[in-house]
């Protein structure tokens, strides 16, 4: 299937769909001699897991990783990763009566149109199930960042109206991830859980963002004009399902400001004083920590009849079954660190292929 494969030196190839036998992927362009923790991935993939509290969808799966591949007494071997993660709590007939009717808003219509047909069963390749391969991959590709100083930290900043304020530290992540939410304050998580609970009563979803935080980044990362780094970041957010809004540094905050207030003046060790540009100047980092949004979208499958049209294009109404995320941020934000660490890592090799 076209559009499964991402990066250019760093290559992830992932598979499989949400109710299949499993889901996958293979890594390439991972450099020989790098430590890596299994049990590093496994906790990552354990922060992405679906049931693993009251407020996300109640779907078992152990997501247990099986290395096939590229890793031999802990090491990389610079040959390609494989992986398999199977698929143990499906329940297909909750989705029978999706098998000829669209959901609104979701890519039941669109891979329809596209394919002439369809795996209907939880979405199938268009599941947030395909996320699972991302976690794994961007994991290694963190362990290895690490090594090189780079730390990322993504966390909950808002969830419908409410709204985290606040200055990041990476002291916050202790906080952000001892709550359900992932939000770095506790009376905020205490609200926003209510209110996703509320959502979850009247059959509904709620949208929300994740803010990440990439720090210890070196200048000189990216390329000019078509392969700006913002702009693969940017890319790579957008391909994480329910993503529909992506900003980086003042974002669109910087419409309604003045060129003399949003530009970050620099002191003489090459810092700057604000960081308006997000860590991010003509494309390529300026060693200033990298800061950027993704909005998620309330879910689209909803437990509360709609109306909607069938494959014949006739009107029907449609009041979805099965176990579905309320609010998608809490688990999205491995997904986001994941993405953000490909992104990073491949940079970082091409970086130091002009060097060589």
């Amino acid at each position: 299937m076209a559009g499964s494969v991402f990066g250019v030196l760093v290559r992830l190839t992932t598979f499989g769909e949400s109710h299949g036998k499993a889901v996958g992927g293979i890594l390439e362009g991972i450099p020989a001699g790098f430590s890596i923790n299994v049990e590093e991935i496994q906790k990552d993939l354990d922060r992405r897991r679906p049931g693993q509290s009251a407020i996300v969808t109640q779907r078992k799966e152990s997501d247990r990783v099986q290395l096939l591949s590229g890793i031999f007494d802990g090491k990389t071997l610079g040959t390609p990763i494989g992986f398999l993660v199977e698929n143990e709590d499906q329940k297909s007939k909750d989705y029978d009566e999706m098998q000829h009717a669209f959901r609104p808003s979701h890519a039941d219509f669109t891979y329809q149109q596209k394919y002439g047909i369809r795996d209907y069963r939880g979405g199938g390749r268009s599941s947030a199930r395909e996320t699972v391969s991302r976690v794994v991959a961007g994991s290694i590709a963190r362990q290895i960042l690490e090594t090189k100083g780079i730390r990322i930290d993504a966390f909950v900043d808002q969830v419908g109206s409410l709204k985290w304020e606040g200055e990041w530290t990476t002291e916050l992540k202790t906080i952000s991830e001892s709550n359900s939410v992932r939000v770095p304050s506790e009376e905020l998580a205490s609200q926003m859980e209510t209110l996703i609970r509320e959502v979850r009563k009247e059959g509904d979803t709620i949208g929300g963002a994740v803010r990440c935080a990439i720090s210890g980044v070196p200048a000189g990362l990216g390329e000019p004009v078509f392969d700006k780094l913002h702009a693969e970041l940017g890319k790579a957010m957008l391909s994480i399902n329910a993503v529909k809004g992506f900003e980086i540094g003042s974002g669109f905050d910087a419409i309604s400001m003045r060129g003399s207030e949003h530009n970050d003046l620099f002191t003489p060790d090459g810092k700057t004083k604000t960081n308006y540009s997000g860590g991010i100047q003509g494309g390529i980092s300026n060693g200033m920590p990298i800061d950027f949004r993704v909005a998620f979208k309330p879910v689209a499958t909803l437990i509360q009849e709609q109306e909607t049209i069938n494959e014949s294009f006739e009107p029907v109404s449609l009041k979805a079954k099965g176990r579905h995320d309320p609010c998608v941020v809490p688990r999205a934000v491995p997904i986001v660190e994941a993405m953000a660490a490909l992104v990073i890592l491949d940079y970082y090799l091409i970086q130091n292929a002009y060097q060589q």
